[in-house]
């Protein structure tokens, strides 16, 4: 399944700071239709995913219905994104 989807990078502050992109309402029904098999526990689905020119394997996160998007530093340094940045993101969930 392959998705594509612009959102904005957001910061999570815990012990440590994360940073997300939120996956589309939309995007997110096409994602719960493959999730039984996808998921690999806790409801995180594996996915391959590329925001400019970086492409990166993660996995996504449940959160309030919806799924939440990593976005590794090792992908927002050296594009020098940071919260509130607008993103597109390719996404295919690995099944």
């Amino acid at each position: 399944m392959d998705i594509v989807f612009a959102g904005r990078v957001i910061e999570w502050r815990g012990p440590s700071p994360y940073y997300f992109v939120a996956v589309p309402a939309e995007q997110c029904a096409d994602i719960r239709e493959v999730a039984s098999v996808a998921s690999y526990g806790w409801g995180v689905i594996p996915v391959e995913a590329r925001i400019g020119g970086i492409a990166f394997a993660t996995s996504l996160f449940p959160k309030d219905g919806g799924y939440l998007l990593p976005v590794k530093s090792a992908v927002r340094t050296p594009q020098g994104l940071s919260a509130g940045d607008e993103v597109t993101v390719e996404m295919a969930v690995r099944l």
